[in-house]
């Protein structure tokens, strides 16, 4: 092959790939969020998210839905977080229609234990880069992917928790539970489970 036909075939790939990277970008920017900030007021989180999600009630503590699966943003300059996907997401909101407490689950089915651990360890790591730090970590230590770890989550009754803090701004709380899917009895399913609300500082 002459150097003319490799330097053709090298920009020939190079298109391709710069292809792919756009449709991948494009993809991800495409699914629905919920973008928010904890206290902020409702009306501004709806206005910065690309998932619909109804008004809030003046004078009322509540919560609503997404209209469709989304993810969320913690959408603050240090300590912001973006989950996966996810079907079960719920937002509540105080009396003043400011945004109070995310309740979800980040994933929009039962996930295998590898799956399950990417998920987790993935959180994790976003939440390390940006300046959290684990809380009550002697009877809640952080998720790891150890036998230790993979054998407790096993256990039907079990599972696991941890708690990180973001200054005295956030808290999170992560749990995962094996979940029994009728539908798949053969398979280890898990959930898990991700509260968002204002740091109550270090416990």
């Amino acid at each position: 092959m002459s150097l003319l036909q490799r330097k053709g075939w090298q920009r020939v790939w190079l298109i391709i790939v710069t292809l792919l990277a756009v449709v991948v970008l494009r993809a991800c920017a495409s699914e629905p969020e919920i973008a928010l900030v904890i206290g902020e007021p409702w009306e501004t989180m709806r206005k910065r998210s690309s998932a619909p999600i109804d008004p809030a009630i003046p004078g009322h503590f509540w919560g609503r839905l997404p209209k469709s699966d989304a993810r969320l943003r913690l959408a603050d300059p240090q300590y912001g977080f973006i989950t996966p996907l996810a079907r079960y997401f719920t937002i509540s909101f105080k009396g003043d229609e400011s945004v109070n407490v995310v309740h979800m689950s980040p994933q929009v089915e039962p996930l295998l234990l590898d799956d399950t651990l990417k998920v987790v360890l993935d959180l994790q790591e976003q939440w390390r880069k940006g300046g959290w730090t684990p809380n009550r970590v002697r009877e809640f230590p952080s998720f790891a992917d150890t036998p230790q770890w993979r054998a407790q989550l096993r256990e039907v009754n079990k599972g696991g928790t941890a708690y990180w803090l973001a200054s005295d701004k956030y808290q999170v709380m992560l749990r995962v539970n094996r979940f029994k899917d009728k539908n798949r009895p053969t398979e280890e399913r898990y959930l898990i489970s991700l509260e968002l609300s204002k740091s109550r500082g270090v416990r």
